[in-house]
């Protein structure tokens, strides 16, 4: 009987270790995750000035700052674009080593003067959408190639079949997914910041702008940019 009640408790013992154990790693894993939270987006490196951008409004002692960029996602290796979106860089500004608590939902953007203004949407939303204009597949002619072959037959198609199509590209998922991680780099982060910080926000819309309202109401206060005309 000695020998089983200490068998028990040898077993026992190994469950809470064994419980404990768990508990650590867990916790080990969401500390992790704490930590790569912020690097996933870091922004973009705010402008020297809010007068560097095209509009600028207060909310209360922060300055928002904004250029509108329509459909493009500017960027220094090349111009992506996503036809089903357009984009707003938003500059947020403040008194030395001020604090702000920054969230993309905070901003939406009225659109040609309608009552509802639309709410920004997560970057990964766009990802399905991205396109690169100076992209050239591996197998595709360059442009200086597709200039010579209009020529030569006189920039016609006589050749092709009737019902011949634009030839599918096929992009390489190590190609969109470098586009994906530039658009999530530049976006607008999120959580405690010390200003200046900026980065891209995302709304909707697949369409022209004749008029953009940027719209803030946030941690901040509330402000209203005219982005266009």
């Amino acid at each position: 009987m000695h020998f089983h009640a200490q068998s028990k408790a040898v077993v026992a013992a190994a469950a809470v270790f064994a419980m404990l154990l768990c508990q650590y790693a867990v916790g080990q894993e969401a500390q992790a995750g704490a930590a790569r939270g912020p690097e996933a987006s870091k922004g973009l490196p705010a402008r020297a000035t809010p007068g560097d951008y095209q509009a600028h409004a207060q909310a209360g002692m922060v300055t928002i700052a904004a250029e509108y960029d329509g459909h493009s996602i500017p960027d220094p290796q090349s111009t992506l674009t996503t036809q089903d979106y357009v984009v707003v860089e938003v500059g947020l500004f403040g008194p030395p080593n001020a604090h702000l608590t920054l969230n993309y939902q905070d901003f939406s953007l009225r659109l040609n003067g309608k009552k509802t203004p639309l709410p920004a949407r997560p970057y990964g939303l766009v990802f399905k959408s991205l396109k690169d204009p100076e992209y050239v597949a591996p197998d595709e002619p360059s442009p200086a190639e597709k200039k010579t072959t209009s020529v030569n037959t006189g920039g016609t198609t006589q050749n092709a079949a009737p019902s011949s199509l634009p030839p599918i590209v096929h992009i390489p998922i190590a190609i969109t997914r470098g586009w994906e991680q530039r658009v999530q780099k530049a976006s607008l982060p999120e959580g405690d910041r010390v200003l200046p910080e900026a980065g891209f926000i995302f709304f909707e819309h697949g369409g022209k702008a004749n008029s953009v309202e940027l719209i803030y109401s946030g941690p901040a206060g509330k402000a209203t940019l005219t982005l266009h005309p």
